[in-house]
């Protein structure tokens, strides 16, 4: 991805997503952590309002990258190989317990449900009318999303504070890829990239009993 801003639009990020995916469908840590880095680009084009979740992302990355740079770092080529060293080994916490805080598994599935909660969300973006109020889409996705594990005093914070959105047209806008009418097809072709990522993602932990991870 481009650094420079003018160069920035959210079809490349989404599309990233893509790359993520080997022909076996493994999820490739780098793609994962470079793809995430962009949406990061894309909550933080909108103000401080999302850095609530922005500020968690980043400090799961950085995680995700020194796993990258340990010495034990051939364990965190992919998601499936990961899971597979760290469950193996005993390094995941299934209890509240926590002798593992920073295990990549839980890491990436505090990553995977904040995704969720994005995909959910720009999907309503794309399918709700003109008039739409953002604050009810973004609360919607959330609800059904980070909101079951986030405590009572911040999702009232996190409700509150989507009241302030921009409108869906400047949403749209900042996506930095035309006409609303472009954004809207646009996310139609590259929605499906996250959502595959994240159903891969989804069936992995739950065959290995991981979705619920203190």
């Amino acid at each position: 991805m481009e650094d420079s801003e003018s160069e920035f639009n959210l079809k490349v990020v989404l599309v990233s997503f893509k790359q993520c995916l080997t022909e076996d469908e493994e999820v490739l840590l780098d793609h994962y952590i470079n793809s995430w880095k962009g949406l990061v680009r894309f909550l933080n084009s909108l103000g401080t309002i999302f850095s609530f979740i922005s500020k968690d992302v980043v400090s799961k990355l950085q995680v995700m990258e020194q796993l990258r740079s340990s010495p034990q770092r051939e364990h965190y080529t992919s998601l499936q190989s990961m899971v597979a060293y760290e469950v193996g080994n005993k390094l995941v916490d299934m209890d509240r317990r926590s002798r593992h805080p920073d295990s990549g598994c839980r890491t990436m599935l505090r990553l995977h449900r904040a995704l969720r909660w994005l995909q959910l969300f720009l999907e309503s973006l794309r399918t709700s009318p003109e008039d739409a109020r953002t604050a009810v889409l973004c609360t919607d996705s959330y609800n059904a999303s980070l909101a079951a594990y986030h405590p009572w005093i911040v999702r009232r914070a996190v409700t509150v504070a989507f009241c302030t959105l921009p409108t869906r047209k400047v949403f749209l806008e900042v996506m930095n890829v035309g006409s609303p009418e472009q954004a809207i097809e646009m996310l139609g072709e590259a929605l499906p990239f996250i959502e595959h990522v994240y159903d891969v993602s989804q069936k992995l932990y739950a065959e290995h009993s991981l979705l619920d991870l203190p």
